[in-house]
């Protein structure tokens, strides 16, 4: 045992106390972290715009500031990118993770000092979780590959900016800096394909034993591996034993993830925003991610029914029930008020409060009425695979066709199998079948005959790298939306139809 992994170990046992105190106790810990957060911030310009000096309680707090997104706080974080300072948070920010947004173009999170031990002490504490409750830490001692943004970061007003997975590369702390991958000079590479040969001439020899990514571009990096050496990736890196992950459902992408390594290892599911680190997976035998109750959020959940009503609920920990969809609001160290990620969630535990992510608010298919969301495609998709064993997965997405050349309206599946299933027709009637069981809208639709059974395009090899590429989003933390309610991204992959 080395001491990275000797000394990890009653480290990990405080933290994992010090989790079960506030973890226990949830209630209580959101209450502090609201009373901090309105404190701290009743006399910023937006504290001022919104009484903050007179919210006693979240009732208080619900009448003064409204749910926003990031369009209806930009003028507030303009101000910030000006030079200004008191804001949204005292002083100025340490940084701005710096994203791609849809409707709002690039977008610039802040992320102040206060705020940045959510983000670095959540990764670190994530990892911890894994070591108390299996007493593994003999990942530590090898190599860790981050697959990450480029760490180089751009100046706005004085304040830092980035992408940030690239901020966070700047906090990894220093005892895991020497066996870190890649080397600094190659992570700021900002082609991705041009970076992952590189990261791959760094590490093919070198003894990994962590490997961190979104499943996709990991995938990617997997397969080059094996490309180059002929080998599964256990046989190059026979110490790999952990794979941390988050940003997408690892369902999907699990049999073909350990198919190209050549086993199954231990993984953990991390929920990481720029927005704040949300929740992260506490235990290797345990359903769902932990809520970060007590990391500078005060969380709101919006019954994701009522999201788009003038006046929707807005309940807090102790309101929420479980097996229901929620639209997940943040209130922060950062200066974020009433802010929508537009993520939403299932509770699957109330002791302690476990979540599952089950979607994106605005990624659906409601073409007909049937409002399908990205937890029924994932998990139709999930069924089906157990029942068709040959199959393997690389990416799929999902779209209506309103105004088909031929036939009946339907949803279209485009599919890049790794191996497609024997019999594609009983393969396409099964996940048609499951989808018609999980959504009850949908069944409705297609016993009506108002729409077909869902179609499935067979995309070309590389096809979603390619699509992924052509729009300027290859690797990182991009990642292909499940589902959409338009077609743009379907006609944008049918020229990478067989």
């Amino acid at each position: 045992m080395r001491i990275r992994s000797f000394l990890a170990k009653p480290f990990a046992a405080y933290i994992s106390k010090q989790t079960a105190e506030w973890s226990s106790k949830p209630v209580e810990y959101q209450q502090k972290t609201f009373d901090y957060l309105i404190r701290e911030a009743a006399q910023t310009q937006f504290g001022k715009d919104h009484g903050f000096a007179e919210i006693k309680a979240h009732a208080d707090f619900i009448k003064q500031v409204p749910i926003r997104d990031y369009e209806a706080l930009k003028p507030y974080v303009e101000r910030v990118l000006h030079g200004e300072e008191n804001i949204l948070w005292k002083g100025k920010p340490a940084y701005f993770a710096k994203t791609s947004g849809t409707t709002s173009g690039t977008k610039y999170i802040p992320i102040t000092k206060e705020s940045v031990p959510n983000h670095i002490n959540s990764a670190r504490n994530a990892l911890l979780s894994y070591v108390h409750e299996t007493g593994n830490a003999t990942f530590l001692d090898g190599g860790l590959i981050f697959l990450s943004g480029s760490p180089a970061l751009d100046e706005k007003a004085g304040i830092k900016t980035g992408r940030l997975s690239g901020i966070v590369n700047h906090h990894v702390p220093q005892y895991l800096r020497s066996n870190q991958k890649p080397s600094y000079q190659t992570n700021c590479i900002e082609d991705w394909e041009e970076k992952l040969d590189k990261i791959i001439e760094e590490t093919v020899h070198a003894d990994m034993s962590l490997i961190s990514g979104i499943p996709p571009w990991a995938q990617m990096y997997f397969d080059r591996i094996v490309a180059k050496t002929g080998k599964k990736v256990k046989d190059v890196f026979p110490n790999f034993s952990m794979f941390v992950y988050g940003g997408v459902n690892f369902e999907p992408y699990r049999a073909k993830l350990f198919e190209t390594i050549g086993k199954e290892i231990d993984s953990i599911e991390t929920y990481p925003a720029s927005e704040g680190f949300i929740a992260y997976q506490d235990g290797q035998r345990t359903e769902g991610l932990l809520l970060l109750l007590n990391s500078g959020i005060f969380f709101e959940f919006i019954p994701a029914e009522e999201y788009f009503n003038d006046k929707p609920s807005r309940l807090s920990i102790e309101e929420v029930e479980l097996g229901k969809n929620y639209a997940v609001i943040v209130n922060n160290n950062a200066g974020l008020w009433g802010y929508s990620l537009g993520d939403t969630v299932k509770f699957v535990s109330k002791n302690p409060y476990r979540i599952i992510v089950s979607g994106r608010i605005k990624h659906f298919i409601s073409a007909f009425g049937e409002h399908v969301i990205g937890e029924e495609v994932e998990k139709a998709m999930k069924f089906t695979m157990e029942k068709f064993k040959e199959v393997e997965l690389v990416e799929f997405t999902v779209a209506p066709h309103v105004t088909p050349q031929e036939g009946m309206p339907h949803h279209e599946w485009l599919i890049e199998f790794a191996n497609a299933p024997n019999d594609l027709e009983a393969f396409r009637l099964e996940l048609d079948n499951q989808l018609r069981q999980l959504n009850v809208y949908y069944d409705d639709l297609i016993s009506g005959n108002i729409l077909r059974t869902l179609k499935i395009s067979s995309l070309n090899k590389n096809a979603f790298i390619d699509f992924m590429k052509s729009q300027g989003k290859l690797g990182g933390q991009n990642k292909v939306p499940r589902l959409s309610n338009d077609r743009k991204i379907a006609e944008a992959l049918s020229v990478f139809s067989k």
